[in-house]
């Protein structure tokens, strides 16, 4: 069983890093939900204001107003394509994280796998020496009766 001590420490070690995989990774998962949460929110403000600009259009709309709503839609447009660039930057590291959260998953599986192996064998060592022991018990009390 001495083997599998060693083995169980670095399986506590792995099963730290699966941890601090998996907090990270809901970290980056969290900032992507923020900051896709926000341009959905600007792209959303953005047709409003594209509805209300035709509206002005077809209407009798003072000059300014139109004039207004069209540089307030260039302005939305340079903080959606700013967002965009931090979504996208975001996505890479939350897929980058959940690499790394499944490579830490796989090296606690195997750890996990090694060492229930390794158990396993130990067991069956103990269970046949156990056998030949009790077959050495069984001859002895047959050969001291005869």
């Amino acid at each position: 069983m001495s083997g599998t001590a060693v083995l169980t420490k670095i399986l506590d070690i792995r099963e730290k890093e699966k941890k601090d995989a998996q907090i990270a990774y809901r970290k980056s998962v969290d900032t992507f939900e923020e900051v896709a949460t926000e341009l959905f929110e600007l792209l959303r403000k953005k047709e409003a204001v594209e509805t209300s600009y035709e509206e002005a259009l077809t209407s009798s709309m003072h000059l300014n107003f139109i004039q207004d709503q069209l540089a307030y839609i260039e302005t939305l447009e340079t903080k959606i394509t700013e967002l965009q660039k931090k979504v996208s930057l975001a996505r890479t590291n939350m897929e980058t994280k959940q690499q790394v959260l499944s490579d830490a998953h796989v090296e606690t599986k195997k750890f996990e796998k090694i060492i229930e192996f390794r158990t396993s064998e130990e067991l069956d060592r103990v269970k046949k020496a156990e056998d030949s022991f009790m077959n050495e018990i069984s001859i002895q009390q047959y050969l001291s009766h005869r």
